[in-house]
């Protein structure tokens, strides 16, 4: 009995002498767990620095604490978001906290400005109905009520008594062509420059307010305005006033200073010129004759 033939895959040998080729085998990839990210040191600071500028740019006392501390939370903020390896989220909050906490301490310093100028305001109209010359308070009143002392045209006399909130000055003389007395207070005085000549200007100020810490003299000033408008004040005086006035002793309630102060004007023009008084800071400036 015979049987077909049977077929069988053909089955392919190298050469001889050359060796098989390796047969592909596909390799799966090994299963590598994900990376844990480390902590980002720099936001966690930056955070921690914005979360508590904020709150100081809140606090009306405290604002220059919160200026400080933002901006520099904003900085380390945007350093934190480029540390590879790292949690990116307190940059992040640090970083949009420092934007929030700076909009808010501008907004804090804007209502605290514009309570200033209210109180400025108020207070610069006490002032103004408090000014009086001594001993003839009702005349003066009706003098300020007419205009007196607000213009150099029309200035308060000498000795008038100026009162403001905080200060009460009194300017009791006028001494003209007082180069000699100057150059004799203090050997490095300068002579006036050719044209002018020194006046000195004696005044008593004495402090009124409630500060119990007490205010500096320089506060309650007295300065002198040219025919031509233009105001010398004693920042821009560099002589030693003979009895010079201690504009940095520090006054309590009802304590007073007398003393000079020494300005150099054209001397053709000195006699034209008027004083411009101002007592306190915040307080209304009122003009004064000086003959």
């Amino acid at each position: 009995m015979s049987y077909p033939p049977q077929s069988f895959p053909s089955q392919q040998y190298p050469p001889q002498g050359q060796a098989p080729m390796p047969m592909y085998q596909p390799q799966m990839p090994m299963y590598q767990p994900p990376m844990k990210k480390g902590h980002n040191i720099v936001g966690i600071i930056a955070l921690v620095m914005a979360v508590i500028g904020f709150i100081f740019a809140c606090v009306p006392g405290a604002l220059i604490i919160g200026w400080v501390l933002l901006p520099i939370s904003f900085i380390m903020g945007l350093v934190g978001l480029f540390r590879k390896g790292e949690v990116l989220w307190p940059a992040i909050t640090a970083v949009i906290v420092s934007v929030i906490g700076t909009i808010a301490g501008v907004l804090v310093f804007l209502a605290l400005l514009g309570s200033a100028v209210d109180e400025a305001t108020s207070s610069t109209s006490a002032v103004s109905a408090s000014v009086a010359p001594s001993g003839t308070s009702s005349d003066a009143r009706g003098s300020r009520s007419s205009g007196q002392g607000k213009t150099r045209e029309n200035p308060y006399p000498l000795g008038t008594e100026i009162s403001g909130e905080d200060w009460k000055v009194v300017v009791n003389s006028v001494t003209f062509n007082a180069n000699d007395a100057v150059a004799a207070a203090n050997q490095f005085n300068d002579p006036p420059a050719a044209g002018k000549e020194y006046i000195l200007i004696n005044y008593t100020a004495t402090y009124i307010g409630d500060n119990s810490n007490g205010e500096l003299a320089l506060f309650a000033s007295v300065d002198y305005v040219t025919v031509d408008g233009i105001t010398i004040d004693a920042a821009g005086s560099a002589v030693v006033a003979p009895d010079g006035i201690d504009f940095m002793k520090i006054l309590h309630k009802g304590a007073s200073v007398t003393g000079n102060i020494a300005y150099e004007v054209p001397s053709d023009t000195a006699r034209d010129g008027v004083l411009a008084v101002t007592p306190g800071v915040m307080a209304d400036t009122v003009f004064v004759a000086v003959k």
